[in-house]
């Protein structure tokens, strides 16, 4: 079971970026899935989360207008889509797989975000 994000970099303020989630060893379209961040000296927070069947969205205040969490449960794979960061997003983000019924939570090894002039 594995979960393997991408897509992270350093990136000026106003940009953009696309993070990847792909799995492997288990099958994403019963898990809700989510977004984590953590950044210097903060704790872990909930960025995004999207429901397994991708209707239902949810967003940290912070991100909210700028960020887009998606999902292809055909490739297996979660999509962060953040536009117009600010320095604040800097941070190391995690993917994070989540079902309650069945009590089974993965996480990746997570991507670092740096947001910079």
């Amino acid at each position: 079971v594995q979960l393997v994000e991408s897509g992270g970099g350093l990136v000026q303020p106003g940009g953009s970026l696309r993070l990847s989630c792909s799995a492997s060893g288990f099958t994403i379209s019963v898990y809700d899935m989510n977004w984590y961040r953590q950044g210097p000296g903060k704790e872990r927070e909930l960025v995004a989360t999207i429901s397994s069947g991708g209707g239902n969205t949810r967003y940290a205040d912070s991100v909210k207008g700028r960020f887009t969490i998606s999902r292809d449960n055909t490739k297996n794979t979660v999509y962060l889509q953040m536009n117009s960061l600010k320095v604040e997003d800097t941070a190391v983000y995690y993917c994070n797989a989540e079902n309650r019924l069945f009590s089974r939570n993965f996480w990746g090894q997570g991507t670092r975000v740096t947001v910079s002039s």
